[in-house]
């Protein structure tokens, strides 16, 4: 049997998610069952579209509400995200997936949506086969400390610092 391991990606540069996307497409090529689940996200994103296009090996779930980043995260979305982990708890402990991604649960921390206990509990709890892919900046030394890989995005130069906005098919 595979040793499933732990895997973050994390840092402030760009490529988080994508490289997640890219494993989850590797994945499902080699016959992987996926669960995908996306934490602070609840708008459209056209990974969600994709994904849904080219396997049914993947579950695809969003656990956010309007992006708030530029706000101050509401009591609702706490109760997202929360509502996000238990589910994810309840994905892992039926061992039905191969692969679990919790895409920027790491905010999700850095927000105080959820407590690091909590998530810790829920990876820490996974069947020995099962890979958990988390995601998101700011990744605190606790997962670091769990973790088998850990890769972190550094951002040396941004379109976005000229005024290029997000745009659909690259950022969402």
């Amino acid at each position: 049997m595979r040793k499933g391991c732990i895997q973050i990606y994390t840092g402030d540069g760009k490529g988080k998610t994508t490289a997640a996307l890219g494993l989850s497409l590797r994945a499902i090529g080699a016959g992987y069952k996926i669960f995908f689940a996306q934490f602070i996200k609840g708008m459209p994103y056209s990974e969600i579209d994709a994904l849904k296009k080219l396997s049914s090996d993947i579950t695809i779930k969003q656990f956010g509400l309007e992006c708030f980043i530029k706000n101050e995260p509401t009591r609702n979305d706490k109760m997202a995200a929360q509502k996000g982990l238990k589910s994810v708890a309840q994905v892992i402990d039926s061992g039905k997936y191969d692969i679990v991604i919790m895409d920027e649960v790491i905010i999700a921390l850095y927000y105080k949506l959820i407590t690091v206990e909590d998530l810790l509990k829920v990876i820490k709890s996974k069947p020995e086969h099962m890979e958990i892919i988390i995601t998101g900046r700011k990744a605190p030394q606790e997962l670091i400390d769990i973790a088998d890989l850990v890769t972190e995005m550094v951002e040396i130069k941004h379109y976005y610092k000229k005024g290029i906005e997000a745009r659909k098919g690259i950022e969402y």
